[in-house]
């Protein structure tokens, strides 16, 4: 039984794993390959964004310009060494959030604007897995705009007004919020304020299967 509860709708980068020092290093990396430098204020520019948009900042910042599809290959075999390299890091309280989530049988997905070929590699470099997983290939158009959060909540049959999304980026937040989801914000690199239908925490651990439940009735 699930209550009001009808599905927990979780991101992956910045909120279940810590992966954004690894996205500043491979931007820093590429960036010098396309001439200039890179900076944690160019890093927050593209929180919670799509590969597409992150290739067409890095190249309108380039004094060495190079075909869109080689800056996406480099940061895409950048981004995937370090995953290799076991350099993900699971941010607090994730594991324990989803296991109670799945063990209580609650619908769940993963809705991320990384391509699949990464967000895959991600989880199984963690050993997390989820029933439905809505990444930037599935989509016409990724996060802020609400289609991941609407196909995710249609993948798993809930209503998206019953649905909780957990965030960590504006970007994250607008695209769940404007689907109708209640919103749980953990905010990494970027500050975001209360507001209706959204709860702002500091950490996993402070979510419980129980709050969710709350925040959904």
């Amino acid at each position: 039984m699930t209550g009001g509860l009808a599905a927990v709708l979780f991101d992956l980068d910045g909120l279940l794993v810590d992966t954004e020092p690894l996205w500043l290093e491979t931007e820093t990396e590429v960036m010098a390959l396309l001439g200039t430098t890179w900076t944690a204020h160019d890093q927050e520019a593209l929180l919670g964004g799509s590969m597409q948009r992150t290739v067409g900042y890095l190249l309108a910042k380039a004094t060495r310009p190079a075909p869109p599809e080689a800056v996406e290959r480099w940061m895409t075999d950048g981004m995937r060494k370090r995953v290799r390299d076991g350099r993900v890091v699971v941010r607090p309280g994730a594991r324990e959030l989803l296991a109670a989530v799945a063990g209580a049988g609650v619908p769940h997905g993963l809705v991320t604007s990384s391509k699949r070929s990464f967000a895959d590699a991600v989880l199984a470099s963690t050993a997390m897995a989820f029933p439905v997983t809505v990444c930037a290939d599935d989509v016409t158009v990724t996060k802020p705009d609400p289609e991941p959060y609407l196909l995710a909540a249609k993948l798993l049959g809930a209503d998206p007004a019953r649905c909780v999304a957990l965030e960590d980026s504006p970007n994250g937040v607008a695209s769940a919020g404007s689907a109708g989801c209640r919103v749980v914000a953990v905010p990494s690199l970027l500050p975001i304020p209360p507001a209706a239908g959204r709860v702002v925490v500091r950490s996993l651990r402070e979510v419980t299967l129980a709050f969710l439940r709350e925040l959904a009735a």
